[in-house]
């Protein structure tokens, strides 16, 4: 099938290990500071080593600020449709519109029995599936409704469950394993056959796919492909390897995002010449003028605090012994990945310095700012302007501790000439982090001050970020400078 022309989304599929709950936490925080979109969780209550599906994405979405969650896919039989409906919705409300619902007609009956659920036969439990799905629909018409339209996932395999898809589904969920890429054709159409029968557009029909693991370097350009030739839109991984996870959001996902964009700008042009039948499965990454490299953001040199705490003039800086590139689709990807994700925190520090000067100007109070912070990407449950601080300290670690983990070592290994550049970021990153504890620091004087002894914490936290803007803004700059260009030439890992 040709491609639908979805937006193409990116996640994970991880394992609610209970022996170690912490771990599958910290997966889906890393998860979203990869820059992926959705985290999902298998849905097995019978299973004894898992922990329950529901209550780990609960966990998960008061621990994330833009990361979406599902259970992939939930348990009809062992979830009464009713009480999922509550649950969704619920949690679509708290979490505000990050929750959609994968769901499936139900497997492993023995197990569902012995944990007190009912032995369904494959016609029973496909009718099952079917009133569940409307009763879930009227439950959320009639209250509470969830914040945003929720969209229905069906884990589909057989005829008539893809017929039933197509007719009521807002996504098609199955995995790679058990169906394989060669037969996603012969499935898409029985799917948009029964869409078209019930008077719906098959492009409503959002084409999920439940991903293997790749260390092939063409992994991106397979990916886009099964995007370009069958429609498939939404790629979840299945990993619970940091490393995988990290390079799947850093590298794979803008690749495929940068390939897909490129045939798709292509495509108009091609029905203009009276090519009718859809973009060619054949991905290709053109290169193009070298006038479209990625410009890293310059620092403009100011400065807030009267502090320095490094000689910007010792830095050293990197010459490529290389041709220019020819800034090919992928490379111009892989390169505003690091400026996309320093914009971010960049983004991030202005909100912060908006709404300390509304704390100290007495234009809002406490709890004004944590309405106001609860529009902003890093959302906390705690007072809102010391949790913001500690999110946005948080997300500047988390990113720290990617780029020296993995994505430094990987540069180091490809380009000698690139050790001193990287030696300095690094020291950069010991020194910021100081930076970061002073701020926390002060942060105890603003929401304690009766502990911390100090009547204008304010007054400290300022101090303190404006000494974190300077240092930030700085050190975001010079690594653009540097490393646009041989992340794009060697990529992330």
């Amino acid at each position: 099938m040709p491609d639908y022309g979805q937006d193409l989304q990116f996640g994970t599929f991880l394992t609610p290990d209970a022996t170690a709950p912490d771990r599958v936490v910290e997966l889906a925080l890393l998860t979203e500071a990869a820059g992926l979109e959705l985290a999902t969780i298998q849905d097995h209550p019978y299973q004894k080593r898992f922990l329950d599906a529901w209550a780990l994405i609960a966990t998960i979405l008061g621990r994330t600020s833009t990361l979406r969650m599902t259970t992939n896919v939930s348990n009809l039989p062992l979830r009464p449709p009713f009480v999922l409906a509550k649950t969704v919705a619920s949690l679509d409300v708290l979490s505000r519109g990050r929750v959609e619902l994968g769901i499936g007609a139900g497997a492993f009956w023995d197990a569902i029995v012995a944990a007190g659920g009912p032995r369904r036969t494959p016609a029973e439990a496909l009718a099952a599936l079917a009133d569940g799905i409307d009763v879930i629909k009227k439950t959320w018409r009639s209250g509470p409704a969830p914040l945003h339209d929720v969209e229905i996932w069906i884990g589909a395999i057989g005829p008539r469950m893809l017929a039933l898809t197509g007719r009521v589904g807002d996504g098609w969920l199955p995995s790679e394993s058990y169906v394989p890429p060669d037969t996603l054709a012969e499935r898409n159409a029985r799917i948009d056959e029964a869409a078209l029968t019930a008077g719906r557009d098959p492009v409503e029909v959002r084409r999920l796919y439940n991903v293997t693991p790749s260390s092939d370097p063409a992994w991106a350009e397979q990916l886009a492909e099964l995007t370009l030739t069958h429609g498939m839109s939404t790629f979840i991984v299945g990993s619970d390897d940091p490393a995988l996870i990290q390079r799947y959001g850093v590298e794979v996902a803008p690749a495929v995002r940068a390939l897909v964009g490129a045939e798709r700008s292509r495509a108009p042009h091609e029905h203009e010449h009276g090519h009718e039948d859809g973009p060619q499965s054949v991905v290709e990454v053109r290169a193009t003028p070298a006038g479209d490299a990625v410009r890293p953001t310059p620092d403009d040199g100011t400065r807030l605090s009267d502090r320095a705490p490094w000689d910007d003039a010792t830095r050293p800086s990197y010459v490529s012994p290389h041709a220019p590139l020819t800034w090919t689709a992928q490379q111009r990807a892989t390169g505003q990945h690091l400026v996309d994700v320093h914009d971010h925190l960049r983004s991030e520090l202005a909100q912060l310095f908006d709404l300390i000067d509304q704390v100290e100007a007495g234009s809002i109070d406490a709890g004004r700012a944590r309405s106001l912070i609860n529009t902003m990407t890093m959302r906390q449950n705690d007072w809102a302007l010391g949790a913001y601080c500690q999110a946005y300290c948080r997300v500047v670690t988390t990113h720290h501790s990617i780029e020296d983990q993995s994505m430094f070592p990987h540069l180091r290994a490809r380009d000698a000439d690139l050790a001193p550049v990287i030696d300095r970021l690094e020291d950069e990153h010991h020194v910021i982090a100081g930076v970061l504890d002073d701020v926390d620091r002060a942060l105890v004087a603003v929401v304690s001050p009766s502990e911390s002894g100090e009547p204008d914490g304010l007054a400290r936290l300022r101090e303190a970020v404006d000494l974190l803007a300077d240092t930030m803004r700085s050190h975001l700059s010079y690594e653009e400078r540097e490393l646009v260009e041989p992340l794009a030439r060697y990529g992330f890992y």
